[in-house]
């Protein structure tokens, strides 16, 4: 009963071969390219129109429209190629100052070429034209920079623009008979029912506070160990695998949250079928790693069905042995950063993770990333939430001990959906 799929990936296409050093070339030239030689016929169409379709236009004007088009190509492949079509506001700017410096050089460039003296009235000219013979073209370059050329580059450099983020948390409010929950590795205790239900509560609480959305799962009161909701679906971007729990009594848990991330947008379900059993609490994802715990709750066909899935998407499936815990993040999570932190009398190989540090309580395996700089842990392990205060990060403590008694952790108690 821990976290899996709290900490789904970036999208899959996050892990795609990064482009080359010549996509990137053509990619900055194509999308400035667009946007500077879209504006010279652009303007020299309107030209031609608004002077009664005369084809002397095009003698009298194409050599300043082109000059000024190769002008704004060079000024938009800079800007381009440190990043201007990132965002709608840096491409305006980037076409306007482009546009307007382009159309002021050509033109000046133009006139003195006729034999024309830079002087007072020459500048006056110059300026003036970017409210009559220019003006079509620089709002042609700001329209091809700001609309057509994030296009293209993305296009060239083979990736679509991020969807917005979501914050959301899957969560089940505990059942009626929660302390008949399931018990492997810890003498039964009982249960304070009413205190956990404040604790679950308070942990949903202290969710909305950081800036999560809870979506709960409908409620199933005779099923005992359903508010552990992150044993049965695991997420990683927009694939969500629905598990097959290896305890028998935890299979119909799965029918109701199937049905609640397959109703989130953009969510593709797959499911783990038996004889293939997996638990959640046994997954653990550090970027494109994903670490599967071979417990006594996943067994290997489960893992191999994982596997099966999840390597289309770029992702790797590392089998890990858990013998002396329940779940695999009964033993470990990860960090932000990466780090794993386990108990290490729990931990059956450490030797498996390229970087390992050890907490100094059992309850401080398991933390919650709420950001980058932000965790959620239990209030049981005060040591731990100092020594990770100490690494930079702000620590958001709950109580959970009633949980606790039925071997589970802060990650049990919710998936996150981002």
């Amino acid at each position: 009963m821990t976290s899996p799929a709290a900490t789904p990936p970036p999208a899959p296409a996050r892990f795609r071969p990064a482009p080359t050093r010549g996509r990137r070339v053509l990619a900055v030239l194509a999308s400035s390219g667009v946007a500077a030689v879209g504006a010279m016929f652009v303007a020299l169409f309107a030209l031609f129109i608004g002077n009664g379709q005369s084809p002397q236009v095009f003698d009298q004007l194409f050599g300043h429209f082109a000059l000024a088009a190769l002008i704004a190509w060079l000024l938009l492949a800079v800007a381009n190629a440190v990043g201007a079509t990132r965002a709608w506001f840096l491409a305006l700017i980037t076409g306007f100052a482009s546009g307007t410096l382009a159309a002021l050089i050509a033109t000046t460039f133009t006139a003195t070429a006729a034999g024309n003296p830079f002087s007072g009235p020459l500048f006056l000219f110059v300026v003036g034209s970017l409210v009559s013979l220019n003006l079509v073209f620089v709002l042609a370059v700001i329209a091809g920079e700001v609309f057509l050329a994030p296009k293209v580059f993305r296009g060239i450099m083979g990736y679509a623009p991020r969807r917005p983020a979501r914050r959301m948390a899957l969560v089940r409010i505990p059942a009626s008979n929660l302390d008949e929950g399931e018990l492997t590795h810890r003498e039964r205790h009982p249960v304070d029912k009413a205190r956990a239900d404040d604790q679950w509560d308070n942990y949903c609480a202290a969710l909305v506070a950081e800036g999560w959305e809870t979506l709960e799962v409908d409620a199933a009161p005779e099923l005992a160990d359903s508010v552990f909701v992150e044993d049965t679906v695991v997420l990683f971007g927009d694939l969500a695998v629905i598990t097959s729990p290896g305890a028998e009594s935890r299979r119909a848990e799965i029918e109701a949250v199937e049905r609640t991330v397959g109703a989130i947008p953009g969510v593709t379900v797959r499911r783990i079928e038996l004889p293939g059993t997996l638990d959640g609490g046994d997954v653990l994802k550090v970027d494109s790693t994903v670490y599967v715990g071979a417990s006594s709750r996943t067994n290997p066909e489960g893992i191999r069905q994982l596997r099966s899935l999840l390597t289309p998407h770029g992702y790797s499936v590392v089998a890990v042995p858990v013998t002396k815990a329940l779940h695999l993040k009964s033993t470990m999570t990860a960090l932000p950063d990466g780090t794993i932190i386990g108990d290490p009398a729990l931990v059956d190989v450490p030797s498996l993770f390229p970087r390992f540090l050890p907490v100094p309580e059992p309850e401080g395996v398991a933390v919650v990333e709420l950001s980058p700089e932000s965790l959620l842990m239990s209030s049981s392990a005060p040591k731990t939430a100092a020594m990770l205060a100490g690494l930079g990060y702000r620590v958001v403590t709950v109580e959970i001990d009633e949980f606790e008694k039925l071997e589970a952790g802060v990650t049990c108690l919710s998936v996150r959906v981002r």
